[in-house]
């Protein structure tokens, strides 16, 4: 087996595996849960031979290596991004502590890959609160004992802005190998921009692109409050009291809702609610609209003919978009493994 292999755990929609493959590995398999993202991940990764639609807690490691012939210790990377909804900022800032959520455990099914399979490098993804929660001090432990070199710069909190992605998003990010020290990639300190981003896409319902030109459905009076809102980068806080909405009047949270992107800035998290301007800073600079399927997809460095389901409206791609990882972060820290594991085979 060659390599530059990689699997994929809890891909989503591909954003990890579009980010590997623009690396140079071979995504050999792929396991996600969620059928409308795997419909997704098929349509853009028709190469991945195997990808499993199940439930990862009932997936045996030995069934995934005999569909892929694979040895203990051969394959490349092991990578993914174990769901940890309840270590999520939104969910934890008003409670005070973790939120008791199921899905938080599956770092451990991710961690069974890794002693199933003792691939060469592993990369994990997650949210920031995952950092110092006993379940990732557990994970690191278990790895050291497995042999996987680990230092102070082994797990580190990103801003994918700092590695070619447009907007706004810190994530937690795991990078270790068994052939010793592996570091993340490096910083830079040029960002790319909302403008650098959104260059040259045609005006919605003229692009013949369906995720572009999917039409939105306002109320008169929220349509009144968009163009009410300043061009680049303004903000509902900017509006006289008359164009307020009655919801935001005793509302001193949430400042971005309804306000627009900066051109010449990066953009804010790309969320599920990124086509709602209700969830967050999400209108267009200019346009009286929120931010197209397409644009919420190029802001996530996605390329620009990725295919993203419809099968299910325009709120489910949304969060195929959203949840999904960033391609140009992920390429730029797959590079460094790729660069570790060619050095491993000289």
């Amino acid at each position: 087996m060659a390599l530059l292999t990689a699997i994929d755990l809890f891909s989503g929609c591909g954003g990890l595996t579009e980010g590997l493959k623009q690396a140079g590995f071979s995504v050999v398999g792929a396991v996600e849960i969620d059928r409308l993202a795997v419909e997704t991940y098929r349509a853009n990764h028709p190469d991945v031979g195997h990808v499993w639609t199940a439930d990862i807690r009932h997936l045996p490691v030995s069934h995934v290596k005999k569909r892929l012939r694979l040895k203990t210790g051969q394959l490349g990377l092991l990578a993914g991004c174990p769901p940890c909804q309840g270590f999520s900022s939104m969910r934890t800032r008003n409670r005070g502590g973790e939120v008791d959520d199921p899905r938080n455990d599956l770092v451990f099914d991710f961690l069974r890959f890794v002693l199933g399979l003792q691939p060469k490098t592993v990369m994990m993804e997650n949210v920031p609160g995952l950092k110092s929660n006993w379940r990732m001090q557990l994970l690191l432990s278990v790895l050291k004992c497995l042999g996987y070199h680990l230092d102070h710069l082994s797990t580190q909190v990103c801003d994918v802005a700092d590695y070619g992605v447009p907007q706004r998003r810190r994530r937690l990010l795991l990078l270790t190998s068994r052939a010793g020290p592996i570091s993340i990639a490096p910083a830079e300190a040029d960002r790319r921009t909302v403008k650098w981003a959104l260059q040259g896409l045609r005006s919605p319902g003229t692009s013949g692109d369906m995720l572009h030109d999917l039409p939105e459905k306002r109320s008169a009076r929220v349509l009144n409050v968009i163009q009410q809102v300043g061009r680049d980068g303004g903000s509902r806080g900017d509006l006289e009291d008359r164009y307020q909405l009655e919801c935001h009047k005793n509302c001193d949270g949430f400042k971005d809702v309804y306000g627009r992107m900066a051109w010449d800035s990066v953009a804010p998290t790309i969320t599920s609610g990124c086509v709602n301007p209700s969830k967050g800073r999400f209108l267009h600079p200019d346009q009286d609209r929120a931010i197209t399927l397409r644009e919420a997809a190029l802001l996530q460095s996605f390329p620009r003919d990725y295919q993203f389901s419809l099968r299910k409206g325009k709120f489910a791609a949304a969060k195929l978009i959203g949840n999904a990882l960033p391609p140009e972060f992920v390429r730029r820290h797959a590079q460094i493994v790729a660069a570790h594991l060619a050095d491993l085979a000289e």
